[in-house]
């Protein structure tokens, strides 16, 4: 696509790689064939290749207006078009430019900026954020129907996690709301470590990943924020740690992205880019040992969702599938599941009328094999999902736990 930027748009930061993402594209249109909003409304600016077209207007001069701030917003930024470009465009990094860009140029109205600022708040203190949950629970009975949605449902407690013995070590991100909404996934990733001879090392200082801030508005927060987290794991790094492991998908997408979102800051470009190298998701993880002989059968019949940060971001699409069969899991048929269910870190806070309609269309697809259970490996998938109470979503790891508790130790 031929390009030429502002001479204001040509002294941004990233303004060489905004140029060279959008003569990458070929406005062939492949990507809107599975745009999950285009798929829904229907206009060409709801999708991958009209979006592009409205970021290549806005660093080549025009105006941003508020109309192209909202088709901006309402990308779910899910990359399934990413998966489906021939040509390889890099499609979400000129998302996050181009919203930058766009946000700095068209002040949001009051309620969203508030809504915005709010969440980027109790994304820095996860403690809150799990007061908030816990006292929401007490007071359900009183809460209108779109807000108890969000609570989560028949909850498991986190059960003890076990002491740090074993020469092998990892690091595991927290993260900001899983303790809160899912407070046994990090506890049950723990015990199935530990029976594989892994231990995992606290690091109580490592909070948010960035991704939410970076993602909302506030990407110079996000970056801070990653760094902070660097920081807080850089001790067991330098101390031999293996990995460092993810349970939610999407926090996973953004610390492998660490690398090169800090590849220009000399001070830790260079810690950056290695933890970049060490970060595993979970299944990546498990999946990388030996596992048959446990034979964690089950009568349940699961239906796997597998998030788009996982499919799309990560590229390991079938892989959450293949270690559950593996392991002995009666899995069921989930016709279209590349496309996205609406979570997208904030989306459903945000754009929640969308977030609704492909939810449900989710929702469809995962129960047309009749499942007992949905699992999935993001936790703002897996709160979304379970927010329509319908059949219930758990984190995959759980079931895992479960299942071993019933097999002997293998460390």
């Amino acid at each position: 696509m031929q390009t030429t930027l502002s001479d204001a748009a040509k002294r941004l930061p990233r303004a060489e790689e905004a140029e060279s993402i959008l003569r990458s594209c070929v406005h062939c249109g492949f990507c809107n064939a599975t745009c999950p909003t285009y798929q829904l409304l229907g206009d060409e600016l709801d999708g991958p290749r009209g979006r592009i077209y409205l970021i290549k207007q806005v660093l080549e001069g025009q105006p941003a207006s508020a109309k192209t701030q909202l088709h901006l917003d309402r990308c779910l930024a899910c990359r399934n078009c990413e998966t489906t470009c021939p040509s390889g465009v890099d499609y979400h990094n000129l998302l996050d430019i181009g919203r930058a860009v766009v946000d700095q140029a068209v002040p949001r109205p009051p309620l969203q900026q508030a809504l915005r600022s709010g969440l980027r708040q109790l994304a820095g203190h996860p403690a809150t954020f799990k007061r908030l949950v816990q006292l929401g629970r007490r007071v359900d009975n009183l809460m209108p129907a779109p807000l108890k949605a969000k609570l989560p449902r028949g909850t498991v407690e986190a059960q003890p996690r076990p002491p740090v013995r074993h020469a092998r070590r990892v690091l595991l991100l927290e993260g900001c709301v899983q303790p809160g909404l899912s407070p046994n996934t990090n506890a049950a990733t723990a015990r199935v470590l530990d029976r594989l001879g892994i231990s995992v090392t606290p690091a109580p200082r490592a909070g948010c990943c960035g991704a939410l801030d970076y993602h909302l508005d506030a990407q110079a927060t996000g970056l801070e924020r990653a760094r902070r987290t660097i920081d807080a794991w850089w001790p067991a790094i330098e101390a031999g740690a293996e990995a460092v492991v993810q349970t939610a998908s999407g926090c996973g997408a953004f610390v492998k992205e660490y690398a090169k979102l800090l590849q220009s800051d000399a001070q830790y470009a260079a810690k950056a880019r290695r933890v970049s190298e060490l970060a595993r998701d979970l299944v990546e993880v498990i999946g990388a040992e030996p596992l048959e002989p446990l034979a964690c059968h089950s009568s349940q019949v699961l239906a796997v969702h597998c998030p788009c940060s996982l499919q799309h971001a990560q590229k390991l699409g079938g892989s959450l599938e293949a270690l559950l069969r593996r392991l002995g899991f009666n899995l069921s048929q989930v016709p279209d599941g590349h496309l996205c269910c609406g979570s997208a870190g904030t989306y459903s806070l945000t754009q929640p009328a969308l977030a609704r309609q492909l939810r449900d269309n989710k929702l469809d697809a995962l129960e047309s094999g009749q499942p007992d259970l949905i699992v999935t490996a993001n936790i703002g998938c897996q709160a979304h999902l379970d927010g329509a109470g319908r059949t219930p979503v758990r984190h995959w790891i759980e079931l895992l736990d479960q299942a071993l508790a019933k097999s002997p130790s293998l460390a």
